[in-house]
């Protein structure tokens, strides 16, 4: 299930660029954000030193094994810092390192690799546990290796390099954590969560120097794994990786995925809580962000009274993330909150401007709808609600005062994005007393008559307003087709083609170049991610690889994601697709 779905813990999905069908869309208030965006997102210290593991490793030892690589030490003749630019041929030298995060956050006493209740710290030490058998490589991110980690495509080709992103070894240096965290599900306090089928192998900063955050994901146990056995499974891990590249190229801040793999593992799982268990195959994700903090980090600390630790983590987040805001200052705790709403707000507005959502049918866990696609900005309220909850000690009664007016200008900040990015997709230009009725009419055409919300806009960008004004719609416009079809769709064309004789300077070629540049073709909807996960079931990983290639440039058109249906009406096959918390 995807994380964000069950928890006030803001992480991203394991899920897809969402169904299409505005039918379950509703009007603009809606979109779910999924993991708290730190602003610059800067990383913990990474240095090309790796120091640490020597000297934790005997107490820490855990089931993966260390990737001894005998030039892994840095060596000031011949380090990977010192080769400029280059791109790393080997993982020689190429090092990860966990040092400044466990210098400065309290780690598990705790060494054993047992469930169980933690407290009074922000990590556990955790090592992933190996596949007992073959490790396939599905699909790596070329611009993640080359442009975030400066490992030359041909390094993925190397035993080394599945050693270490399927979690069976475990670079020199780097100490694997598991990060402690708790949160809400279906609204309602679930207590200590955490990673509980994910490690944090290390923080690698780039020859741009930036840092970012590994992390592997389904690569077995931890403390906080409760009663799941630590692995992912291939279906839901092709979603992870297609998604979270699909978002880049989107232009939607994003964790990356970097590599996919998939074993001969057996792991059990009753994908939709029927009593069918089925064999499935254990895959893990190897994905980078600038940060894994999340909301649920600072809960668990409030929850369980632990203020000491949760000022430290607070000032160590503003001091790393935030540089606009002083560390020194009194209010640092307010003006911290003030900045994490108003992100929140742009980035779910920008989310719901392709329709973006986990999908456009509710996860079949979820019974009362809480997350369908017209709920999620006010699911953003209640997570920044859970936030100001978990700040509150902190604060004295004028912070408090300041911060709750802050929250309440969520809305306004919601909005106003989402009516600059409608107004955008429609190619509007200035301002009009009417935009926002034209916004809501349009909106309330395709929910009635269940167009397809990429498709309608794009196909908008493509139309010429002579096509618009004759209101016969051609059939390779389909989904404009299918709003034509309601009564009221006249009356919308005469607002829209009225609104645009006010662009000033503008022509119809302008706006239409202008409307295809931020109008997507092609997103990940569901039915496309069903169609590439069962054919990697039966190892033909041939969509996965086309959909990542078409994903990579969803403006234009692609000629094999046009022979593949990408742009066409959604399969009858495909109609009543469902997901659950493991897909």
């Amino acid at each position: 299930m995807p994380q964000g779905a069950r928890r006030t813990v803001l992480n991203f999905p394991s899920a897809f660029l969402g169904g299409n069908r505005t039918q379950r869309i509703g009007l603009p208030f809606c979109c779910l954000i999924w993991r708290l965006q730190f602003p610059p997102l800067l990383l913990l210290g990474v240095t090309c030193h790796a120091v640490v593991g020597s000297l934790w490793r005997p107490s820490f030892q855990g089931n993966a094994n260390l990737l001894h690589l005998s030039r892994n030490r840095s060596n000031p003749d011949q380090g990977y810092c010192e080769r400029g630019a280059r791109l790393a041929s080997s993982l020689d030298f190429w090092t990860l390192s966990s040092e400044n995060l466990i210098a400065v956050l309290p780690t598990d006493p705790v060494r054993e690799n047992y469930v169980r209740k933690v407290k009074n710290c922000v990590f556990s030490i955790a090592f992933p546990t190996p596949f007992q058998s073959r490790v396939r490589l599905v699909a790596v991110s070329k611009e993640v290796l080359e442009d975030i980690l400066d490992l030359d495509l041909s390094v993925s080709e190397t035993d080394d390099f599945i050693q270490l992103v399927s979690g069976g070894k475990i670079v020199f240096g780097s100490i694997p954590l598991a990060h402690r965290y708790g949160g809400h599900q279906f609204g309602i306090w679930a207590d200590q969560l955490g990673d509980g089928r994910a490690h944090l192998i290390g923080i690698y900063m780039n020859r741009q120097g930036k840092k970012w955050e590994l992390q592997l994901k389904g690569s077995g146990k931890t403390p906080y794994s409760r009663n799941g056995d630590g692995r992912a499974i291939l279906r839901s891990s092709v979603r992870e990786f297609l998604c979270s590249e699909a978002l880049h190229y989107l232009g939607i801040p994003t964790s990356r995925a970097a590599s996919l793999v998939v074993s001969d593992d057996v792991v059990w799982r009753d994908q939709f809580y029927n009593g069918n268990l089925a064999k499935e195959r254990g895959a893990v994700v190897l994905r980078v962000a600038k940060s894994w903090f999340r909301i649920g980090s600072l809960e668990i600390l409030t929850h369980y009274g632990e203020l000491d630790l949760l000022r430290m983590l607070l000032d160590f987040i503003i001091q790393e993330y935030f540089p606009l805001v002083d560390v020194k200052e009194p209010n640092r705790y307010v003006d911290f909150f003030s900045i994490v709403v108003f992100e929140t707000a742009q980035l779910i507005a920008l989310w719901m401007s392709v329709g973006f959502a986990h999908d456009f049918v509710p996860n079949t866990s979820d019974d009362e709808r809480r997350y369908k696609i017209g709920n999620q900005a006010n699911i953003g309220m209640f997570n920044l609600n859970k936030l100001l909850q978990a700040l509150n000690p902190l604060l004295n009664p004028r912070q408090k005062q300041l911060a709750t007016q802050i929250l309440k200008e969520y809305p306004v900040l919601y909005y106003t994005r989402f009516r600059e990015l409608f107004k955008a997709k429609l190619g509007l230009l200035g301002k009009s007393e009417g935009d926002d009725d034209l916004i809501a009419f349009l909106l309330h055409l395709m929910e009635k008559t269940e167009a397809d919300f990429t498709m309608t806009f794009r196909q908008l960008s493509e139309i010429t307003q002579s096509q618009l004004q004759e209101l016969v719609i051609p059939q390779e416009f389909w989904a404009l087709k299918m709003i034509s079809e309601h009564k009221l769709f006249p009356a919308w064309v005469s607002q829209y083609l009225s609104r645009l004789k006010s662009n000033i300077s503008d022509s119809d070629s302008e706006r239409r170049k202008r409307m295809t540049a931020i109008n997507p073709r092609y997103v990940l909807k569901n039915w496309m991610a069903e169609s590439a996960v069962q054919k990697a079931e039966r190892n033909d990983f041939s969509e996965v690889h086309l959909l990542q290639q078409v994903l990579r440039h969803p403006f234009q058109k692609h000629s094999a994601a046009e022979r593949a249906g990408y742009s066409s009406p959604t399969p009858s096959w495909a109609r009543d697709l469902r997901v659950s918390c493991s897909s």
